[in-house]
């Protein structure tokens, strides 16, 4: 009961109805007792007492069983809302997702971006114990979510990526370096960065390989992902006529993304497909635990459930006992 709380507890007042109700029952039994002179009780002391009698009180103990219950129900017990502390295993990890204008491109499905983001939020859904972030860039870089527990925000946020809302343009290292500064003071003993690009750095005042020294500098393992087929891709170009697809070479950067993943003591993945794609997610999904301590927030969950059922079950009964067994007991 420590943890129970009422929604509604101004109607556990109608608790106090039950007074007047035992009142009235006492004065009318008293009131409808029958009773007769007689010289001597002798004769009916061999007289075994009726069962009915021992019951007598029963069905109006339960029809008061069952008005407290209906009024407990009416006030709405909860579980108490709190924070917790709790202790879990997990990874920190810090997810970079290039959004430029290459991303656009339809060799996955629906194209790059949106596969990214599908199969990154299921990856997410899976590590329900770790506290990630999301870092996007493209020209330049900013954090769309820093680390968190909470990955109903997180999703929330991850949809609302897209391309074109920052300047165009791949800056890999200057993503690499903000999602290093969201993870270089985290206290866990794994602490991951996830960088998803398609092309190569041409923008930004940070190199990748710098960045990646920043991140072995602060014990980063960085896990590199180049997407796009081998060859050409599908590109859509806006016309007066509409949209218009033109294939285009992909260039990606391999030996930079090996060197940043072997370096920080992670590893570069191709992924040429949705499938290629979620089986890197997978193989990353392995990684080491660590404990961590975070705070949680319950939210206040309805107990009058359990209540309520229990009071329907005393209705149900005493009827059953009302038309039977003490059919005409007071």
């Amino acid at each position: 009961m420590d943890n129970i709380i009422f929604a509604n507890k101004e109607y556990l007042w109608l608790l106090l109805l039950l007074i007047p109700a035992i009142a009235w029952y006492v004065w009318r039994l008293k009131k409808n007792a029958a009773s007769m002179n007689i010289s001597s009780l002798s004769a009916f002391k061999k007289t075994p007492t009726p069962w009915k009698y021992y019951l007598r009180h029963f069905l109006f103990g339960l029809r008061l069983l069952a008005v407290a219950g209906l009024i407990i129900v009416l006030a709405r017990p909860q579980s108490t809302d709190k924070w917790e502390d709790r202790k879990i295993e997990g990874v920190d990890i810090v997810m970079a997702l290039d959004v430029s204008g290459s991303m656009l491109a339809e060799d996955f499905k629906p194209n790059r971006i949106e596969a990214a983001k599908e199969i990154a939020m299921e990856f997410i859904s899976s590590r329900p114990d770790d506290r990630i972030g999301l870092v996007i860039f493209a020209g330049e870089s900013y954090t769309q979510c820093p680390l968190t527990i909470d990955h109903a925000v997180l999703m929330n946020l991850f949809s609302e990526v897209k391309s074109g809302v920052i300047e165009d343009g791949t800056a890999i290292g200057m993503g690499l370096a903000t999602a290093v500064n969201r993870l270089k003071n985290s206290d866990a003993v794994s602490k991951v960065i996830i960088l998803l690009t398609d092309g190569v750095n041409n923008m930004g005042i940070i190199s990748p390989l710098a960045a990646a020294e920043f991140a072995v500098e602060f014990g980063i393992r960085v896990y590199t992902v180049g997407v796009g087929k081998i060859g050409m891709a599908p590109y859509p170009f806006q016309t007066a006529f509409g949209i218009q697809y033109q294939n285009v070479e992909v260039k990606i950067d391999e030996d930079m993304l090996e060197q940043i993943a072997q370096s920080t003591g992670g590893k570069y993945f191709r992924a040429t497909d949705n499938k290629s794609m979620r089986d890197i997610y997978t193989e990353i999904d392995s990684l080491e635990k660590t404990q961590l301590e975070v705070r949680l927030y319950s939210q206040p969950k309805e107990e009058f459930g359990l209540i309520l059922l229990i009071v329907l079950a005393i209705i149900l009964f005493e009827q059953i006992l009302n038309f039977t067994l003490l059919k005409n007991t007071f």
